[in-house]
């Protein structure tokens, strides 16, 4: 059984440049890596991508558009940092320039008891800028779910493989 935890504190102290969600979940930490770095899980879990493990690569995701956030339905990632089964990090940029949202995802891996603690780090919001801000809400409560189906894509994956 997998917890969530969302790391932003109480409305009045609320960080509002960055979002912080994690969970453990009970797989070691090389499957929730493939899970965070095979192009066809991402797609499962989070959007159609051409995500490629490479230090520089740059790439999309696709979705739905959501034009009260003035969000076009992709997003624009480049690879920021690699360490295999611990850390990867990528830009998270929207191109609309009434949004311009220019900002970093951050995932890190560490072994704990039965399975990997995941935590995830979406910093970079503009506190000053409402559409910003309108997707950080949206975003933040959209993490939550993705985490949990992240875990839910490998227990998938693990029944197909036994």
């Amino acid at each position: 059984m997998t917890h969530i935890v969302n790391d932003s504190p109480a409305a009045e102290n609320e960080d509002l440049t960055a979002i912080r969600v994690h969970d453990h979940l009970p797989h070691s930490p090389a499957t929730v890596w493939r899970a965070l770095t095979d192009s066809r899980l991402i797609a499962r879990w989070l959007m159609q991508n051409d995500f490629r493990l490479e230090l520089g690569h740059e790439f999309n995701f696709h979705t739905t558009p959501m034009p009260a956030v003035k969000f076009d339905g992709v997003v624009h990632c480049k690879v920021l940092a690699i360490e295999p089964e611990r850390l990867l990090r990528y830009s998270w940029r929207s191109k609309n320039a009434e949004n311009a949202l220019d900002s970093i995802v951050t995932w890190r891996l560490v072994p704990e008891g039965d399975g990997t603690h995941l935590y995830l780090e979406h910093t970079g919001f503009d506190p000053d800028h409402p559409l910003q801000q309108i997707g950080r809400k949206m975003m933040g409560g959209g993490w939550i779910p993705i985490v949990r189906k992240i875990a839910a894509v490998l227990d998938e994956e693990n029944s197909r493989e036994r």
